[in-house]
């Protein structure tokens, strides 16, 4: 065992003495599942750094992008210029997004969300059967 070893099990066995470890919030429950499962193992202190520090993948910007747009697109005009504008841009976003793997899955749980809701809102006129039928 390392100098650094011992240093660390003397010092986890004292607070152990001391009751620092007792009641603590979450004692006896399960840990939460690691959101990086997937990601090889040599890769998650990487991932988790990153993520720490605020970053996301680009796939993840470019949606959270288009829902800013999609947002503004909702409260223009319809005939305005902002309202062109915007419904240009938000088609270009979902052409990046298709254009990526992760991208396109994140594009169909938005299709499949988005028909989701407006069933259960009861405003399902059968106008996406073309594109229910896609995502079967």
């Amino acid at each position: 065992m390392s100098l650094l070893d011992q240093l660390a099990d003397a010092h986890i066995q004292t607070a152990i003495d001391n009751g620092d470890l007792d009641n603590l919030p979450g004692q006896g429950k399960p840990l939460p599942p690691d959101e990086a499962r997937q990601v090889p193992a040599e890769l998650r202190a990487g991932y988790r750094l990153l993520k720490n520090a605020g970053f996301v993948p680009p796939e993840i910007q470019t949606h959270r992008e288009l829902r800013e747009v999609e947002d503004l697109l909702a409260q223009a005009l319809p005939e305005s210029e902002a309202h062109e504008r915007l419904s240009r841009r938000a088609r270009w976003i979902e052409t990046q997004l298709s254009t990526s793997r992760r991208g396109r899955a994140l594009l169909a749980d938005r299709t499949y969300g988005d028909a989701l809701r407006r069933h259960l809102a009861g405003s399902d006129n059968g106008a996406d059967d073309e594109c229910d039928d896609k995502q079967r």
